[in-house]
């Protein structure tokens, strides 16, 4: 007969163990939280995206070398592409006159000169046309060395177009892994500053906008007093050369005695030394080059861009003199070299010289005075001043 009983209800052994199971796993969720790594600090999340975001600048830089690059390989190609096919068609032309020649040869190859000349009807025709034939024969020795030449140069050609193309395709894939470094490293710096509250950020950003303004400040400072140096300058030649004429206008007075000696004549008044004057801009070109920069204060830094509305380091500097009617290489290494070596002393620099800065050189700005240069920072920073003494300065370029 089939057993109708109750199944039992969960013991207290059974909840015994789930509530020690239970209370274990609170444990050990406590125990890892406790011996986990803290948050990082505000400045430390600012230093790793500081390095972050150099070793983005680097790889800009690499990438802005492999693109300037691509673009001359493209145009290389292009140009020995169509000498190929200049070439081609002139090995072709060639081929073809020496077709004709060897096909007339053909054509009266079988009958010797001798049996030519007895079945001619006139004699003295075929003579001229034998020493007509002659001079083909060497035509064609001529045409055969041409074609020959024509096929060399056609052969160097075609080898030299692979060889740039080969070049062209290493670069682009440099090009694309530069591009993916970079990315990858702002990505990164992003991560970061995610970790941080609002508040946090809002005080970074407030941080770099008062070193920027005081290093506008510094830079306003000193244009300003190297424009009133150089009125004062301009002063002073003028009322030099009023003077000179006063004096050669005025009346002689007959008097024997020398004007030096005259009591009323102040003798170390004019040879008082002029107060140094603080630097002005190397140049109309330097000095268009600085307004056009400060022209793009606030505008963006965006890797591998070159302007009007957005800049990385290099392409600031190189816009800017571009507005100046001078041409820069593309990347802060190659503009390292483009003009004359002033050394490291930023007390050396004058406005408008380039300032190249890290061991890499993989940063450059322009010099506007009082120790202070204009450039585009970093990724998500914009065009702004600061304190040159803020970074190595490992060159200073005079253009």
């Amino acid at each position: 007969m089939a057993s109708h009983r109750r199944p039992k209800p969960a013991g207290r052994t059974r909840v015994s163990i789930l509530t020690g199971v239970a209370a274990a796993a609170v444990a050990l969720s406590a125990q890892s939280g406790a011996h986990a790594d803290p948050a990082p600090t505000k400045d430390q999340v600012k230093e790793q995206v500081d390095q972050l975001n150099e070793q983005a600048e680097v790889a800009t830089e690499k990438y802005n070398g492999a693109q300037a690059k691509q673009q001359e390989l493209q145009k290389q190609v292009a140009e020995l592409q169509d000498k190929v096919a200049r070439q081609q068609a002139v090995v072709t032309e060639a081929q073809g006159g020496l077709a004709e020649i060897a096909g007339e040869q053909y054509r009266t190859g079988g009958i010797s000169q001798t049996v030519q000349l007895m079945l001619s009807a006139s004699p003295d025709n075929f003579l001229n046309q034998a020493d007509a034939l002659n001079q083909a024969g060497s035509t064609q020795s001529g045409a055969l060395k041409e074609l020959q030449e024509q096929q060399r140069r056609l052969d160097q050609d075609r080898t030299e177009t692979q060889a740039k193309l080969a070049e062209l395709e290493s670069t682009t894939q440099q090009l694309k892994s530069s591009k993916e470094d970079v990315q990858g490293k702002l990505q990164k710096a992003q991560d970061l500053l995610n970790t941080l509250t609002e508040q946090e950020r809002q005080a970074l950003r407030a941080a770099e906008e008062k070193a920027a303004a005081e290093a506008k400040a510094k830079a306003e400072a000193a244009k300003a007093e190297a424009a009133k140096a150089a009125k004062e300058k301009a002063e002073a030649e003028r009322a030099s050369r009023d003077n000179n004429r006063t004096n050669l206008s005025a009346p002689s007075t007959g008097s024997s005695a020398p004007a030096a000696s005259s009591p009323s004549a102040p003798a170390t008044a004019a040879a008082k030394p002029a107060a140094p004057a603080a630097p002005a801009a190397n140049g109309s070109r330097a000095a268009a080059a600085i307004a056009a920069a400060e022209s793009k204060l606030g505008s963006p830094y965006v890797y591998g861009a070159t302007g009007p509305n957005s800049f990385d380091c290099s392409g600031l500097t190189s816009w800017a003199y571009a507005q100046a009617n001078v041409s820069l290489p593309r990347t802060s290494q190659a503009q390292a070299t483009a003009g004359a070596q002033i050394g490291t002393d930023i007390s050396k620099a004058q406005p408008g010289d380039l300032v190249i800065f890290y061991g890499d050189r993989h940063h450059v700005g322009i010099y506007v005075g009082g120790g202070q240069v204009i450039h585009a920072p970093k990724p998500g920073a914009s065009v702004r001043y600061e304190a040159a003494s803020n970074m190595p300065v490992t060159g200073i370029v005079r253009i």
